[in-house]
């Protein structure tokens, strides 16, 4: 049954269940004879109604197949197919009230109602039936994972009904821990409360619970996730209402569950009038335009209705991904400039930003991977050092009003190359600011961004589907974390406050330990975690210690002074820089050492002039 219905098209499909429908408008007209007449065989009006038993059917069939009854598709069968199942009944009572009359066929008044009622039941009955049929041969088959959604509410029903059609799943149940829904019944399944579920999983087979709950606030969906792992269930979500309104369906929109999930921590709210204000009409520049960062930036710059935008990225991949992308999107007022080229060469960069009289620069472009940069150290010192140099004296003399760094918390008492390079550019654009003769220069600093390349946490799912182990460098390591959009409207946020030199930074709430992030991930993909108390687990954690320059944690701030800024989550960091004297002989230093390749003496330099650089690893790396 089940492999024929896959089979047949859907003309075919249709087809039988017209002829079903045809069949039953005769027996159903032969049930009312039986009703109105009390009898089992009322073959006094067989003689006189033969012509209706023929005429009904034909005249019947041929409406069903104009009003499109036998094409509704059996597995989306609900509320609205009922409905005009319902529209066809009546219509078809009164087409066979006017033949009884027309044709003086002798029927009792009452037939074409009762008639109607009694072909509903016949054709909603055998609709079900088949539905449940195909259901039974297709779970002998190919077993459907058991689900559960939890929330009972709109969204829960409407993905409820997504997913009857699923080849894959079948919804078994709601959670919900509304005491009032508590053994209550909703679209034809029960609610349970949230502690049935360990009994679920062991009596039913529950495999995955989907929570259906995107307006939920980040706390209490963390405390629900934090309930659901002791369950050994995978467990989905559904996004935010505003993501959903993309045109998806809506069982293509399940994820895991996400960092943001994890974490529970409310988004900080950063949209405002300044940054519309400080961006609307403007030519902006973006370096670095095909990261992460420097994409989503190019996003929210769009937003705003700028004049022109500027992508400027080395990787031609890249940028040819963030071209097509915002040049599908842009409005026609907005020009959309792509430029190949690096921040180190000041040819290229002087005459873009003259060019296109570029009036605001996002300094996103740096090598941010710390193994990478410390096994590189030559090559992140040219670009995250020398190229901040480079872009930032061609935007002073191409008269840029605002040049804003993106900076990070690696910075802060830097422990390798990556963050010394970085801290050493915030010296470069303080010094910078002191001697500007018309330029505002200032810059951003925050901690890890969820879902930026190379993070952690998509390492951490690769890992656990295949099989672990999951790796992580200490116990004890923790970080900060926020969005993708977070970071980019912090950038541009401050930037609009910016007046020259400052550090702006983001109240992150409080740093997270990696090793939960990852047992969580883990239980939340209905795995356990392997280790000493349960040496029958699934997934083992690894500790395969410290990388090279790797800190423990990190801090947003070297001290703890901070200057209120307009918005209550923003910060501005009071920092002390080198004098212009020092940075410059900084620079001659680095450069010359770059310039070689002399490592050991790019090292030196760095530890010298950065308070609070101490290297994890000091000794001369071979590579450059």
């Amino acid at each position: 049954m089940g492999n024929l219905h896959n089979t047949m098209t859907r003309g075919q499909k249709a087809a039988v269940l017209l002829s079903l429908d045809g069949i039953f408008m005769c027996i159903a007209l032969f049930t009312a004879l039986q009703l109105r007449l009390g009898e089992l065989w009322p073959v006094q009006y067989f003689p006189e109604a033969t012509g209706l038993f023929i005429l009904m059917p034909l005249i019947g069939m041929a409406f069903s197949w104009w009003m499109g009854i036998p094409r509704i598709v059996l597995r989306t069968f609900e509320r609205r197919a009922l409905l005009r199942l319902g529209q066809f009944a009546l219509i078809m009572a009164v087409v066979c009230a006017i033949l009884d009359w027309d044709y003086r066929f002798g029927l009792p008044r009452s037939i074409p109602g009762i008639w109607a009622a009694v072909f509903l039941f016949y054709a909603v009955f055998s609709r079900l039936f088949l539905l449940d049929l195909m259901d039974r041969f297709q779970s002998r088959t190919t077993p459907k994972k058991a689900v559960l959604i939890y929330g009972a509410g709109s969204t829960g029903q409407q993905l409820m009904a997504a997913l009857q059609g699923s080849p894959d799943v079948k919804p078994v149940g709601f959670l919900d821990d509304n005491p009032a829904l508590r053994r209550v019944e909703v679209s034809g399944l029960r609610v349970f409360q949230p502690d049935d579920l360990q009994t679920l999983v062991d009596r039913r087979g529950v495999a995955q619970v989907i929570l259906a709950m995107p307006s939920l606030a980040p706390a209490k969906q963390r405390r629900i996730l934090e309930r659901l792992k002791v369950s050994k269930v995978e467990v989905l979500t559904l996004p935010s209402f505003e993501t959903m309104l993309d045109g998806r369906a809506l069982r293509d929109q399940l994820r895991p569950v996400s960092v943001d999930d994890l974490l529970g921590r409310d988004t900080v709210d950063l949209s405002s009038a300044e940054i519309s204000s400080a961006y609307t009409g403007r030519t902006i520049l973006i370096s670095g335009a095909g990261g992460s960062i420097g994409s989503e930036l190019c996003r929210q710059i769009l937003e705003t209705s700028p004049a022109r935008i500027v992508l400027y990225e080395q990787s031609e991949y890249a940028l040819y991904q963030i071209d097509m992308e915002l040049r599908a999107i842009a409005p026609a007022t907005v020009q959309i400039v792509a430029v190949l080229g690096s921040v180190c060469d000041s040819a290229r960069v002087s005459r873009t930003l003259q060019m296109y009289d570029v009036e605001i620069v996002l300094h996103a472009a740096a090598y941010k991977h710390v193994p990478l940069v410390e096994d590189n150290a030559v090559e992140g010192a040219r670009n995250n050092i020398l190229g901040t140099r480079t872009l930032a004296d061609a935007a002073e003399a191409a008269g840029v009003q605002r040049f804003i760094l993106v900076s990070t918390d690696k910075a802060v008492r830097p422990t390798n190359i990556m963050g010394a390079t970085k801290r050493m550019a915030e010296l470069v654009i303080q010094d910078r600011q002191t001697r500007s003769r018309g330029t505002i220069f200032t810059m951003v600093r925050f901690g890890n961004v969820l879902g930026s390349s190379g993070s952690v946490i998509p390492l951490f799912r690769k890992q656990i589907q295949a099989g672990g182990p999951v790796t992580l460098t200490h116990p004890d390591v923790t970080r900060y974390f926020m969005t993708i959009p977070e970071a980019a409207q912090l950038v541009l946020l401050a930037g609009s406050f910016a007046e020259g030199g400052e550090v702006f930074v983001l109240d992150m709430g409080k740093p997270v330990k990696i090793r939960d992030l990852a047992r969580s991930l883990i239980e939340l993909s209905g795995l356990s975690v392997r280790d000493d108390g349960n040496p029958d687990g699934d997934i083992a954690i690894e500790v395969t210690g410290l990388r090279p320059g790797e800190k423990l944690y990190e801090e947003l701030l070297i001290d703890d002074s901070t200057i209120a800024t307009p918005h209550p989550k923003i910060l501005r960091a009071a920092e002390g820089h080198l004098s212009q004297t020092e940075t410059a002989s900084s620079l001659h230093e680095i450069e010359g050492a770059v310039t070689s390749g002399d490592i050991p003496s790019l090292r030196s330099t760095l530890e010298r002039r950065l308070d609070g650089y101490k290297p994890s690893n000091p000794a001369e790396r071979l590579s450059s």
